[in-house]
């Protein structure tokens, strides 16, 4: 066989795995990463003015709780929540505490907002 057949040949033959792949599907793909859930919202006082603050979120599955302070706007953001597991969000600030918040799974919405308005705590 002539040299330049022969690297014909060659090149032929290399250039067909990347085409075989397309005979199977998900072969050399990154396995999908599943869906997370984003919660994000502001914290305001009585007179709509946004305030620092504590926002906790509880997972209702492991009791686990998170916390995050809020900026001076009062705004708040938690990400990467499992969509099959319910949390409990609760804002607090120098004797002032809102109401409680269920995030629930049945819910499948991927964002979520929620704003607060914190009162005096009883």
């Amino acid at each position: 066989m002539p040299t330049s057949r022969r690297s014909l040949l060659i090149l032929a033959v290399a250039a067909a795995p990347p085409a075989a792949l397309g005979q199977f599907p998900g072969f050399g793909k990154k396995k999908k990463e599943d869906p997370t859930r984003t919660v994000k919202g502001q914290i305001t006082d009585e007179h709509e003015d946004g305030v620092r603050a504590i926002v906790r979120l509880k997972n209702k599955r492991t009791e686990e709780v998170k916390s995050f302070h809020t900026n001076d706007a009062g705004e708040f953001y938690f990400n990467g929540l499992d969509l099959t597991i319910d949390y409990e969000l609760t804002a607090l600030a120098e004797g002032l505490q809102s109401k409680t918040r269920t995030v629930s799974s049945f819910d499948s919405r991927t964002e979520l907002i929620y704003n607060f308005r914190l009162k005096a705590a009883n």
